[in-house]
């Protein structure tokens, strides 16, 4: 396989967990209708990783495609409250160069560490075959590659 053939790493959605609060408000004083758009939004949000890209779509009548390419990537976080981790899941933060997007948050994504280091992984491949370096100016107005 050629380097520049694009393969489909891993493709997620957020979990439901994310809709808890929701879900047992609805229970108490929202109609039932609310739960059910509240989970066919969180179902219709779909994230696909490949070799080269990070692809969101979102939407259940209107559809947002949204492409980040992975050389674009700066950093990774990974945020997990207590109640994420009973859950195994998390937040995957991507700070990224590109102006529309200058932060990309993967929400309760279920195994959210392996899939951080999956990301980390695949954006240090992607820029080292693009020959992408890294460059920013430090707190004293001096130019930093790296």
């Amino acid at each position: 396989m050629s380097t520049n053939e694009e393969r489909v790493e891993w493709t997620g959605t957020p979990s439901q967990l994310e809709n808890i609060g929701w879900f047992a408000a609805c229970l108490l004083l929202l109609p039932i209708p609310w739960a059910v758009w509240r989970w066919m939004v969180t179902r219709s949000t779909v994230y696909t990783l490949t070799s080269q890209r990070l692809t969101t779509r979102r939407g259940i009548f209107t559809r947002t495609v949204e492409d980040l390419e992975l050389y674009r990537v700066r950093d990774t976080r990974l945020e997990q409250s207590f109640f994420e981790r009973l859950f195994n899941v998390g937040r995957v933060v991507l700070y990224t160069t590109d102006a529309s997007t200058p932060e990309v948050h993967l929400r309760f994504i279920r195994d959210a560490e392996t899939v951080r280091e999956t990301l980390r992984r695949l954006v240090e491949a992607r820029r080292d075959a693009k020959r992408v370096r890294a460059f920013e100016s430090d707190h004293d107005g001096h130019d930093v590659i790296f």
